[in-house]
């Protein structure tokens, strides 16, 4: 919308036009889809971010620089305010360069998009060469440095990963857990302590599997012979008489 009025102002400046009101239509439709299926809380802060700046600032802007300046001045305040908006649009990604060398992962940072940022503003540069427009030079300077930046960064870090591993216990702790088994016997019941081991078994799949040992206790009731068996997905126990 600046460059827009930054045009009309200036005058002979079509492409500035063309292109401009293109992005407010593509850029308008961002935010009414934002807007629709954001989460309670962002669409209110976009909301509010949409009439403080694009209602508020510009309207206060457009006031301002349409009654009290006049002439070249008017061009040359009109042009260094577009300069500054410019400015804060390539450097907005800087928080993304942050957490991409914080993190090494180049996740939310994609490559296509630093990569036609900086095309983009290689070609402003030369329009902006053309005409002779320090305005139209001088940010997409800075947005061609910054984009070559992120592209470094994408480079440097897109084969670096931080996964997260889950640790997979292999290994009977120092004090085993143990449950209680009640084997229902002829007389009275006898309480079991099991020692459970979990290891993983090397197949296809690396599927785990439990073993339990069943150790018999010498309560004063007969012994109990010892028996093992194996658990994949359903407990298959093999019951003998005791």
């Amino acid at each position: 919308m600046l460059w827009l009025y930054y045009a009309m102002v200036k005058g002979n400046a079509f492409l500035l036009i063309t292109i401009n009101c293109f992005g407010c239509v593509v850029e308008t439709i961002y935010i009414v889809m934002f807007i629709a299926y954001a989460p309670i809380e962002n669409r209110k802060l976009a909301l509010k971010i949409l009439f403080s700046m694009n209602i508020g600032a510009f309207t206060l802007i457009l006031l301002l620089t349409h009654f009290l300046l006049k002439g070249n001045l008017q061009v040359i305040i009109i042009g260094w305010i577009c300069v500054g908006f410019s400015v804060c649009v390539f450097a907005a990604p800087l928080s993304i360069v942050a957490h991409v060398i914080r993190t090494k992962s180049v996740e939310f940072m994609p490559f296509n998009l630093s990569f036609f940022l900086t095309i983009s503003a290689i070609m402003w540069f030369g329009y902006g060469i053309s005409l002779k427009d320090i305005y139209i030079v001088l940010p997409n300077v800075i947005g061609f440095m910054l984009g070559l930046v992120q592209m470094i960064l994408y480079i440097f870090y897109k084969n670096i990963r931080t996964i997260k591993k889950v640790a997979v216990e292999t290994a009977l702790p120092e004090s085993p857990v143990k449950n209680v088994v009640i084997i229902r016997t002829i007389g009275d019941d006898v309480l079991i302590p099991v020692e459970i081991q979990r290891y993983m078994k090397n197949n296809n799949e690396d599927a785990a599997a439990e073993v339990v040992e069943l150790q018999g206790v010498d309560r004063h009731e007969p012994k109990i012979q010892e028996k093992s068996f194996e658990i994949s997905n359903d407990i298959h126990q093999d019951e003998s008489p005791v």
